[in-house]
Formats: structure tokens, sequence, C-alpha cells
């Protein structure tokens, strides 16, 4: 099996051997895995076109890495255990053989719905055992798989669908979230209605709940899997054939499907994997993202099986029946690895601790966040409460777009700094860049952060559009991936991001991000005016029309210095608990005027009220089409429309979804912009000053440690 980096001075000796020799180092990760044929050439590539092709010529499947070479020696360990909904169902462990076995079957019902090497295969699926089956079955016969998560609306996987062109649809009847059943099928008929491409559609009984099944089209999952036997042998894939394509945010424009390879990604997952959260051969691993999302595809699915690892699903929500519900499955499993996503940490924090605290978690050993920087305030939360000051942190920054982790800690090497991702893994390139595209060298420095360097799970291309591809990663910058981020590099030489690019302002030649905030927030929450209000709000129950005039009462009582103006709350923003790359399509879908942009934003609020077992009628949100929803929801919503704020209170004021900010001359400037140096300038200047006029900036007035004042 493949080396796992022991110590820092490890980590520093192969680190440097990757970047003085990157081909050969990849070469020797490869090696470790199952090949029908090797490689005749480690890497070809060019950014300007872009191309980037590893292990080229060479011959092999994914999944007899993921589990036909484990048969020997882990045939009989646990390969996936699943978690139901509903603590009272029962678990379900399945062992490397019976996946195997399951695998094999369900590749054979594709196969005798017509798939073959190279088609698309569309999966909307709750978080159920099936959908890991799924997803290695098409993988198995070369299929290419295209999961959607099952929270978009039916005119949103449409577009996925079509844009994929999908020969075959997988899904369930239903999906239990929470206290709520949802029907899945309905929502998959409206869709496959508008694509033409769609030959079958495969449905799983999950909720039982009765469904239309349209004859000739739609199939039982049970009924297809009675016609088959598990005698499946791997379709052999060249190694740069497509494993997948994934949706990112593009609901603006066509959307956005990022393509990955076979063989890059297998290494890259596996390596990374393996190293960040020194994994052990005993380990039980729990990522409690969906397989809907990029993390789910290589760190529930591939990583965890490439290394033979134990990895769970979940298929609930981490509030049903209760807060504890996370806590509660670690010490049932015995888990010793918990990744999961700061939003869900800090959505938990406000529950109080007695429901953490209810729990042994003596099992834990390595604690990570993905999605986000997580700010310092959840990090200690979560190492003191949860890890109790002895599992060490790995905040992972990485993309859909990277395929797997590229800067992180390894846990129990790196020595952790909160809030930062601190060094590359090897084989990772970074640099710092000015505006301009020259190199920020050295350290104490930020600027937007690039890789120079391919590495093997790297994106491809977009799925049928590869001018979009080399416009938005490579175009940038000549000869250089552009990640979108901003990025500092301290003295310690430790990376922290500080946000998207495009969602920063300058201020007296500081780059205000959107990710050191919430340190920001945590301590100055009365120096920013919407959260001081948003809370009052909740504390009050209002359920009346709240006008400007109250709001200005609110302030005059509580801010005296605050001058209110008429613009605070015109345009709108996004600020929400949800991670990264969603927060990122919900600011595009805001952007746009389409009606089904307004569908798809909606379903993100049905499905962020589930998540977090809220009412709908509990909800908090701003929208700016609020003249256009639909009465029912008019009337279980906080929107803006003419002027007044109509609202129903949230269950805490850390379960909200609540959309703010303002327009200048028709220019986007979120309030939530004015984050990343509030915390680091009031601590070292203690006051902070932004300058502003209509065009260049945003604000103009001083800020003490406690107080704002906002002229117009």
């Amino acid at each position: 099996m493949a080396h796992r980096i022991n110590n820092f001075e490890e980590y520093k000796t192969e680190y440097q051997n990757s970047v003085e020799n990157p081909e050969a180092f990849w070469e020797e990760q490869a090696n470790r895995f199952q090949w029908r044929k090797k490689w005749d050439k480690t890497l070809e590539w060019n950014f300007s076109e872009p191309r980037i092709e590893w292990f080229k010529g060479g011959k092999m499947n994914i999944t007899e890495n993921c589990l036909d070479r484990h048969l020997a020696e882990r045939g009989d360990k646990t390969a996936i255990l699943w978690e139901p909904n509903d603590p009272n169902e029962e678990a379900i462990h399945l062992t490397y053989r019976q996946l195997h076995q399951k695998v094999c079957e369900f590749a054979n019902v594709l196969k005798a719905n017509g798939v073959k090497k190279g088609d698309r295969v569309c999966i909307y699926m709750p978080m159920v055992v099936e959908l890991g089956i799924a997803v290695l079955a098409c993988a198995r016969v070369g299929a290419v798989h295209s999961v959607v998560f099952a929270g978009f609306s039916s005119s949103a996987l449409a577009d996925r669908i079509n844009d994929c062109i999908c020969k075959v649809v997988l899904c369930s009847d239903g999906n239990f979230r929470g206290a709520k059943k949802i029907n899945i099928k309905s929502i998959v008929d409206e869709a496959v209605d508008a694509c033409p491409c769609v030959e079958s559609v495969i449905v799983l009984k999950r909720t039982g709940e009765e469904i239309n099944m349209k004859e000739g089209r739609d199939h039982w999952w049970h009924d297809e899997l009675a016609k088959v036997d598990a005698n499946c042998p791997a379709e052999e894939m060249d190694a740069e054939d497509v494993l997948f394509v994934l949706y990112t945010s593009g609901s603006t424009g066509k959307p956005k499907g990022v393509v990955h390879s076979c063989a890059g990604y297998m290494v890259f997952t596996e390596y990374s994997f393996r190293n960040v959260f020194q994994y052990r051969e005993e380990d039980v691993y729990w990522c409690t993202a969906d397989i809907g999302w990029i993390t789910g595809h290589s760190y529930i699915i591939y990583g965890p099986l490439l290394a033979g690892a134990t990895t769970m699903m979940f298929e609930g929500v981490p509030t049903y029946p209760d807060a504890g519900r996370f806590w509660d499955i670690c010490d049932k499993h015995q888990v010793n690895i918990f990744y999961t996503a700061p939003t869900a940490i800090r959505a938990l924090m406000g529950h109080g601790e007695e429901v953490v605290t209810r729990s042994k978690l003596d099992s834990l050993r390595v604690l990570g966040t993905v999605g986000e920087p997580i700010n310092e305030e959840a990090w200690h939360w979560y190492n003191d409460l949860v890890g109790k000051n002895r599992c060490p942190i790995v905040d992972t920054w990485w993309q859909t777009e990277t395929g797997g982790i590229m800067i992180s800690p390894m846990a129990g090497i790196t020595k952790l700094k909160p809030s930062f991702a601190t060094l590359p893994l090897p084989g990772v390139q970074p640099l710092l860049v000015d505006g301009e595209g020259n190199e920020i060298e050295g350290n104490g420095v930020e600027g937007n952060l690039c890789i120079k360097f391919p590495w093997p799970a790297m994106a491809r291309t977009t799925y049928g559009d590869h001018g979009r591809f080399k416009n938005v990663y490579f175009s940038t910058y000549e000869n250089l991936y552009f990640t979108g981020d901003g990025c500092k590099r301290d003295e310690d030489g430790y990376y922290r991001i500080t946000g998207r690019v495009d969602d920063v302002i300058n201020v007296s030649g500081h780059r205000i991000g959107t990710a050191e905030v919430e340190d920001a927030l945590d301590d100055y929450k009365n120096s920013l005016l919407i959260y001081a209000y948003q809370q009052e709000l909740i504390k009050q129950n209002f359920d009346t029309v709240v006008t400007k005039a109250e709001i200005q009462n609110y302030y005059d009582k509580n801010l005296d210095e605050l001058e209110l103006k008429e613009n605070i709350f015109k345009g709108r923003y996004v600020k929400t608990a949800f991670d990264a790359p969603k927060l990122d399509l919900l600011r595009k879908l805001f952007r746009s005027n389409k009606e089904e942009d307004k569908e798809d934003l909606l379903e993100y609020c049905r499905q962020f009220a589930a998540d977090y077992h809220l009412d709908e009628s509990k909800w908090v949100y701003f929208s700016k089409f609020a003249d256009k929803l639909p009465m029912e929801v008019k009337n279980s919503t906080y929107y803006l429309s003419n002027n007044k704020y109509y609202s129903y209170t949230a269950d805490s004021s850390k379960y909200f979804l609540f959309i703010h900010g303002y327009q200048i001359k028709g220019r986007r400037s979120p309030l939530s912009l004015v984050q990343e140096k509030i915390r680091e300038i009031i601590l070292n200047r203690n006051k902070l000053l932004f300058l502003k006029d209509l065009e260049d900036k945003l604000y103009q007035k001083a800020i003490s440690t406690n107080k704002i004042k906002i002229h117009q």
C-alpha cells in the first residue's frame, strides 16, 4: 500500500523531492496501484491550451483499485458503513467482498439498460448506500457518472441531464431528511419530461410512497437486480478517459460541468486521503458531506476505498432527532476520523455544550474541516469541546476543480494555526501573484492564489466547452492555474485563504475578503449593523410588518453613534450557514433574473430548512424575488417588498438564511465584504478607516472597537 509520511522532516523531504522532480514523485505513487498496462509517458502538459495528461497510455479501472485488489487481504473488512436518517433504523455494514458483489450486480443492470463505455449516467439520489454502489458501478462499466445533489429543482436537474446528454437517470422514490419525507421521483419526472436524451429511469424504493412509474421508461431497482448475476469484469479504461462530470456554480448561464479523468484522480485522492488524515488500517472514517459535491466523490467514495478504509455514509441531518446526532454517531460507531464543514460546526455551536458533552467522543483521533476556512471561535469550540484538545484539526483547502486536497495540515505532523490551511501537500506548487500576474515572493505577503505546475487530480476541461475552461482558469494569468481565491502567506510560510477575489474590496490598500470575517463577527457583532438587528428580530419574535422607522428606532436606542441611511437595505447579498460552494451558487442565483434561477434559489432555501430541521415558517429571508414569490412562500418567509420588512422568527440566531447588502449606482457592494481585516486592524490600530466614494469605495468613516458610524 501507499507510503504515509510519519513526521515533519519526512514531509519537508518529500515536498522538496516532489517539486524538484514531480514526475518521478508521482510515478512512485502510481506504481502502488493495479494497472492493466503501465503508462508510456508520465506527464504531458501546457497551460496555454490548456492540456494536461498524466500517465499517458496507461490502462486501468479505478474500481479494481477500490475493490478487487483489496479482496484477498480485506475482503471481510467493512468498506461502507451506512447510518440511516432514523436512529432507530439499523445501520448497514458492507464488507469489501459484499460491496464488490453489489457493484458488479448493478454494473450488469446498467449494461442491461444499454449503458456502455463513455455513456453518461445521471444520479439524483439521497445519501443511501445504493448511491455509492451506483457511482462505482458506473466506473466499473466505463460510464461517466454525473451526480446531482438531490436538493436541486427539476429545472436545474434537467439542465444538467441535457448538458451531459445522459442516457440513464438513477433516483429513489423519496428521501428522508430529518422529520420530513421528500418526493424525489416527482422532481425527476418533471425534469426528464424536458430531456429527450433519457432512455431509462431506474428507481430505488426507499420511502415506499406512491409514485408515478412510466411504462417502458421507468424500472424498479430491485426488479432489475433480480435479472442479473454478479459476474462483471471491469472495463479497461485509458488513464485519461473521463471518470465523472460534476456540475458547479454556473446557473447564470450554461451549467459548468467539471471533468475529471481516471488515473490521475485515483493516484492523488488516495495519496491525499492517506497522508492528510494520517489514516491507519483500523480507523473508522466519517466525512459528513453529500456525495453530490466533490467532497463526497473524493473523500467518501474514491479516496477512502482506494486506501482500503472503512468509510461512513450518513443519510440524515445534524439536528435530527436533536443537535447531538453527529456526536451520538461518533460514539455509536467509534469514529476515529471526523471530517465536516465549518458551516455545520457553527450551526451546532448554537445548541449549547450539553448535546456534545453527553457523548464520550473518546474514539476520535483526527478532526477535519472542508468547504471554507474555519473561523477562530469555531476552531476553538471544535478543538476544545469535540476534540478535547487532543485531536489535530486538518483545515483543508481545495476545490471541485482541483479534485483533492491541495493545502492542509497533516494530522499530528504539521504545527497548527487556527484558520490557516498551513502548507501545500507534496506535489502541489502554489504561488501568490499581484493583479498583473507578478509573483509575490517571501513571507508576510498576500495576493491571488495560483498553482504553477499540474497535479494529477486537476480537472481536464469543462464538459462540452473547453474554451470556457480556459477562460475561467487559465486566462487571467499566463501559464498559471488561477484558483479565484485571495490568500495570505504569513511569516512562517503558512497559507490562509481570504476568500474569493471577486468578493473583495480594497480599503487603504488592504484586501477585504469573505473568510477571516467570522472572527470579526464573533468579537464585534455590535459593530455590524445587520447582525445586531437580525438578532433582535429573533429575540423579540417579530411576526408583523417592520418599517424603516422601527429599524431606525432600534439603532437610536442601541447604537447612538450609528446613522442609518435610506439605501442601507437596498440590493441583495447572501449570508448563510451554507458552505462555500453552495454560497457561491447562491450569489450567482441572486444576480440572475431568470425564472429557473428563482426556482433553484427557493429549492436551496427549502433544503436548508430541511437540513437544519426548521419549519419553512421559521425562515429569515430577504429576496429581490419577493414580488414573484408564491403566496405560500410569502406567508412563511422574511422578505423585502415595497420597502417594508416582513419577518418570522428563527429557532435560533444560528439558524437563518439572511440576504442583505448595498446597491450603489447599480454596483453590488455587500456588507459582508467588510470582513477580512476588521479583527486584525482593530487589534493593531484600535480603529478601522474605510474610504468610500460611489464608484470606487464602499465606506467612509471611522470604526472604533465596538461602534460603527456610516455616512452617506
